[in-house]
């Protein structure tokens, strides 16, 4: 099926499309600099996954409505074991790449919501929807990471 956006269609998703390619460079920078392997591991896990959101947005920009089944499996992160704790507040410099993350998540799943509901193509809505569900399973993963090693408390 071929998709026919609209010019508000495709600015949406060239606004993802930058999102995506920001996400993916910063999880892969992150992973080089965390100092702990797990952190790492899921940093890297994130940035494939990220592609894998930026393959998608190209194909709806290039017309296409990408298949939920290829590509597009659903990896659910659950809480990271903390290995052992890194001291009260963690490590610092771990805890900021962390931290920024968090707040990229949150902002990058918040332009999905507002994207999601300009979209009239009810597929590429559900695909779009499927990215923002990983992005909150993002968030969620360094939250749970954040919170077993003492980098984030809610009271």
């Amino acid at each position: 099926m071929t998709l026919n956006l609209t010019q508000k269609e495709r600015m949406l998703l060239e606004d993802q499309q930058a999102h995506e390619q920001i996400c993916i460079e910063k999880y892969s920078n992150y992973a080089n600099q965390a100092q702990d392997q797990q952190l790492k591991n899921l940093f890297q896990n994130y940035a494939a996954q990220e592609q894998q959101h930026l393959d998608s947005i190209n194909q709806m920009l290039s017309g296409q409505v990408p298949s939920m089944g290829q590509g597009q499996q659903q990896q659910q992160q659950s809480a990271p074991q903390a290995t052992q704790m890194q001291g009260a507040m963690g490590n610092q410099a771990d805890a900021a790449l962390c931290n920024d993350m968090l707040m990229t998540e949150k902002y990058v799943s918040n332009t999905y919501d507002t994207a999601i509901f300009e979209f009239t193509d009810s597929n590429v809505r559900q695909v779009l929807n499927h990215i923002q569900k990983e992005e909150q399973q993002h968030g969620e993963g360094i939250f749970n990471y954040m919170q077993s090693n003492g980098m984030y408390n809610p009271q």
